[in-house]
């Protein structure tokens, strides 16, 4: 893999890390999803471990996004939105 795609890889497995992390998931619990290990999840995040598309897809499945998202260059940081009781 060229050094151009190698950096692409790693923007996508942090795009995972950290729209998991904005949806307070686990590793264990994607684990758990994908039926892999815990330690098999880390190794796809850290860009130890090539993933295919239909694993993308999947983990965007589960985290509940369209997998284009992670395909950002640069991600953006999800708007924290604060709930407002209607009634007051």
């Amino acid at each position: 893999m060229g050094l151009g795609n190698d950096l692409k890889a790693k923007a996508i497995v942090a795009n995972i890390r950290k729209i998991r992390a904005e949806k307070n998931y686990t590793q264990d619990y994607l684990a758990a999803k994908l039926g892999i290990s815990q330690n098999a999840y880390s190794k796809i995040e850290l860009g130890y471990s090539s993933i295919t598309l239909n694993r993308v897809i999947e983990i965007a499945d589960i985290l509940e996004i369209d997998f284009s998202e992670f395909f950002e260059l640069e991600r953006k940081e999800m708007p924290h939105l604060k709930l407002v009781n209607e009634s007051h």
